[in-house]
């Protein structure tokens, strides 16, 4: 039975019991954290915490690490609610383009965005796709990230959406980090269907989500309803069809413009409503009473140059909301979620405590593992990051592009450590 102390924590983050699912209004500033504390871990699980003054001492030294954390913080792994962490290359040259003056919109018309990452998808074998994929999220590990979900949706056809699912099974399998997968299909027309899209609807209801539940390959169903991509009733119908085999919608809302889909998601029992980068009073109201998340990825924000989701509107409605990457190839290429907090603290004038609460509890609750992860509390997944010696938490947004994040352990056992 394998067995660690960490001691002289300076501050433990997220520590408690009796949580709520998500904190959301000004609860969002409260970080709930310990000072000079200590941590003790059983196997795979927290089984203690609390002031070091409460501290009863080491009783028993068999196989027991001991880690001294004096000047250091203790915090829950970053949950990452919303990835597109599988895909075959990168794509630089739409970079240039956007750089030049082409929209993401207008390179996704002259068949770049979704599509060249599809055609990319299709030249790659599963096993490449499947070993380049696993280091990809082991590096976001060294940045804190310990459970992450991985959407498919380059794939766009039978073959190929299943095999970007069967990757993210076996990412699932090999990866001590907690990884949900979620079908998306519906991420855009593939050109052969651009004239049929009933004909690209059936082929995801008819033979897609029936193999898809055979296999058990995915954990929710998304789509990505927008002007030039899904409608509204597509999306509607769609999150009907994925209901018949339990898959729970964690849906891309919101992010050119407002069709409705905040409201329709919500009525449909959905999870997450992700993008909200345009967002009105409507959208707050449906939003309230729900047990839905809303979910800025900003990002995405950032290497478009579109607006920030209104976090502050959200918060001032008294709803949470959750910040996750969307780390994908074409318009959010970067799943460092320490600078992620660091731009939604400078773009949507967050505090550091609301981003660190939006990328651990409420993405936790973002990718349905609030029972096990989150938060340091008893009986949860031994999944924490010690941070380096810093003066504050404040210092993990402020120093943006430094790496504040000396030690993480997932399931009870070192991952990686820079010291």
């Amino acid at each position: 039975m394998a067995k660690m102390l960490i001691k002289n924590i300076k501050g433990l983050f997220q520590a408690g019991e009796d949580f709520d699912s998500f904190k959301k209004g000004e609860e969002m500033n409260n970080g709930n954290i310990i000072e000079n504390a200590f941590l003790a871990i059983e196997d795979d699980k927290i089984i203690a915490f609390g002031s070091m003054e409460d501290w009863g001492g080491i009783t028993d030294w068999r196989d027991l690490e001991v880690i001294d954390a004096e000047g250091k913080f203790v915090l829950p792994t970053f949950c990452d609610s919303h990835t597109h962490a599988v895909f075959a290359a990168t794509r630089e040259g739409e970079f240039e383009d956007r750089i030049k003056g082409l929209s993401y919109e207008e390179i996704a018309l002259k068949g770049g965005g979704i599509l060249n990452s599809a055609r990319q998808l299709q030249k790659m074998d599963e096993d490449t796709l499947f070993e380049e994929a696993l280091e990809r999220i082991h590096n976001l590990a060294k940045y804190g990230t310990g459970a992450i979900e991985i959407k498919s949706g380059y794939g766009l056809s039978v073959e190929g959406e299943l095999k970007m699912l069967r990757v993210i099974k076996r990412l699932k399998e090999a990866s001590p980090m907690e990884i949900k997968a979620t079908f998306l299909g519906a991420h855009a027309f593939p050109k052969e269907y651009k004239e049929n899209q009933e004909g690209y609807m059936d082929l995801m209801i008819n033979e897609m989500l029936p193999q898809i539940s055979e296999e058990g390959l995915a954990d929710y169903i998304d789509c990505f309803c927008e002007r030039n991509y899904f409608t509204l009733d597509q999306m509607t119908r769609l999150m009907q069809e994925g209901a018949k085999y339990n898959l729970i919608p964690k849906v891309h809302v919101n992010q050119f413009s407002i069709m409705g889909g905040i409201k329709a998601a919500v009525d449909h029992g959905a999870l997450s409503v992700d993008h909200l980068e345009e967002l009105n009073d409507d959208d707050i109201e449906a939003l309230k009473g729900s047990k839905t998340m809303p979910t800025f990825l900003p990002g995405c924000s950032f290497f478009l140059s579109i607006p920030y989701g209104k976090a502050k509107q959200v918060l001032a409605a008294d709803l949470p909301f959750a910040l996750a990457s969307d780390f994908n190839p074409g318009s959010a290429p970067s799943g460092n979620m320490q600078l992620l907090t660091s731009i939604a603290c400078t773009k949507m004038n967050l505090t550091p405590i609301e981003t660190l609460n939006a990328t651990t509890i409420n993405t936790a609750y973002a990718m349905g593992i609030s029972e096990t992860h989150g938060t340091i509390s008893v009986g949860k997944k031994a999944n924490i990051m010690i941070t380096k010696p810093i003066s504050s938490l404040a210092r993990i947004p402020y120093s943006f592009g430094e790496n504040n994040i000396e030690t993480v352990i997932l399931n009870g056992k070192t991952f990686l450590t820079s010291s």
